[in-house]
């Protein structure tokens, strides 16, 4: 049997594998924040154009797609902003469930968003 410490001493002997990025692997990353941010945005705008959810929890998706839509902020900062507004209203009581999917699909989006 292998001990705890013998595990480690194997991951610290192994070779880093992370390969910085090039120009068009960075520009790659950036287009696919930039589609993770598209796909929220279309979540959040059946939040806000649905008149079946309360107002301050439309009103909680339109700041969000405010913060999503100010390009002098990097992409990760925007979602960030966005991810801020919406954890907010996630647990208000008064949120249909449906609507409560829709947010929580669109804060998991917004996760994965990286600069």
């Amino acid at each position: 049997m292998v001990s705890g410490t013998e595990h480690e001493e194997e991951r610290s002997t192994k070779p880093s594998t992370r390969i910085p990025l090039q120009p068009k692997q960075a520009a790659a990353l950036y287009y696919d924040n930039e589609a993770k941010i598209r796909q929220a945005l279309i979540l959040l705008m059946r939040i806000v154009n649905d008149s079946s959810i309360p107002r301050n929890i439309r009103r909680a998706a339109t700041q969000a797609v405010r913060a999503l839509s100010d390009r002098s902020l990097s992409p990760a900062v925007r979602a960030a902003n966005a991810i801020g507004v919406l954890d907010e209203v996630s647990q208000d009581p008064n949120m249909p469930v449906h609507a409560r999917t829709l947010l929580w699909s669109a804060i998991t989006i917004l996760e994965t968003v990286k600069d």
